[in-house]
């Protein structure tokens, strides 16, 4: 399935002063930027923060395109989102420890979403990513006959949704998965509702916090069925959003969707020695995360779910992942692809991303036939 909205875990090597990689970056989009909260605050100070957050999807692109290229994911849709290489034609190859956890990133959400999928198999079902950006996924599940009856839904900011909503319709290879971008008056959303295998595509270009501005009426996802078991996805999404933002935001989709699971990778730990000089590195670029600085271990990411009115909860890092959901054959095939020196320096990256999933009337628990 996915060279997983298979973006790059962040590299945060680089905020250690080790060689090479982009700097941290997180899957940052379309979920809205999180200014600062300070009683100085100014507002003219929003737009550059969203747009650098906005920015981050290239890095994602490369990262996921660098994957694909080593063999660690398949991902045939990959090189339409990476711009054009530089002029000496060589692809950007991220450092080993970065592919990997690019790649057991997408392992874990890929064996969720399966997980999801197969639970709901048969029925009408329904994906929202929250701060899609550029993933492939769509394409790649609309390509899978086992995967029909699929209403699948993509958010982001109107500049990065307009920009897919080209593409898809310059290039034939995409355009031959979603052949009718259609979009809905002069909105910033655009669909095909005629996917082959009974499923649908809709695109939105709004801004998460607008789902609900205290003292207005929110802003309504159009083609939203909340009568459908429903996943939802936030991959490095909701950290940029103010905590009771991004509470607001999941309450939006448990307040009108009864059967509802999700799934959400984040950073943790903060306050170790890695964690505080990630922080700091992500500050100088003006780039704060507000969940990071509450929701900082596993623990409280379970927590976090559980008052969001989850029924079931699990939490697990990157590291953790990798070490009992990758197969041991799976381990040498991608160890065989460059080999990995820096094993400590994995262990504390990998220590400080977690991915976080939850339900409520419908079952996940699929996700334990995929883990060794």
């Amino acid at each position: 399935m996915s060279g997983m909205p298979a973006p790059s875990i962040p590299n945060l090597l680089t905020l250690r002063g080790a060689r090479g990689g982009s700097g941290a970056r997180g899957r940052m989009r379309g979920r809205g930027g999180s200014q600062s909260s300070g009683a100085g605050a100014v507002a003219t100070s929003m737009p550059s923060h969203d747009a650098t957050i906005q920015g981050t999807d290239t890095d994602a692109a490369v990262s996921r395109m660098s994957a694909v290229d080593l063999g660690y994911l398949e991902d045939q849709y990959a090189r339409f989102f990476v711009q054009a290489p530089p002029p000496t034609g060589a692809a950007v190859r991220r450092l080993p420890i970065i592919n990997r956890g690019t790649y057991t990133r997408t392992t874990a959400l890929d064996n969720l979403i399966g997980a999801f999928l197969s639970a709901t198999e048969g029925q009408d079902r329904q994906v929202v990513s929250l701060g899609a950006g550029t993933d492939t996924r769509p394409f790649r599940l609309f390509k899978d006959k086992n995967y029909a009856k699929l209403i699948y839904h993509e958010v982001d900011f109107p500049t990065v949704t307009d920009r897919k909503c080209h593409l898809t319709k310059a290039i034939p290879a995409l355009r031959a998965v979603i052949p009718k971008a259609d979009v809905i008056d002069q909105t910033h959303t655009w669909r095909d509702e005629e996917v082959p295998n009974a499923s649908q595509y809709w695109c939105h270009g709004l801004d998460l916090r607008d789902l609900s501005k205290p003292g207005e009426t929110p802003t309504e996802v159009p083609g939203l069925q909340k009568d459908l078991p429903t996943l939802l996805i936030s991959e490095c999404c909701l950290c940029y959003l103010e905590t009771t933002e991004a509470s607001k935001v999941m309450q939006y989709f448990t307040d009108r969707i009864p059967r509802l699971a999700l799934v959400i990778y984040e950073p943790i730990h903060p306050n170790d020695p890695f964690g505080k000089q990630m922080v700091s590195n992500l500050a100088a670029r003006r780039i704060r995360m507000p969940t990071l600085e509450k929701f900082t271990s596993t623990n409280e990411q379970e927590a976090r779910l559980r008052d969001a009115g989850f029924s079931s909860v699990h939490s697990l890092t990157i590291e953790r992942i990798w070490e009992d959901w990758v197969s041991s054959e799976e381990k040498e095939r991608v160890d065989a692809l460059e080999g990995l020196d820096e094993v400590e320096e994995w262990n504390l990256l990998a220590d400080h991303y977690s991915v976080s999933w939850g339900w409520r009337g419908i079952t996940l628990d699929g996700w334990r036939l995929g883990s060794s």
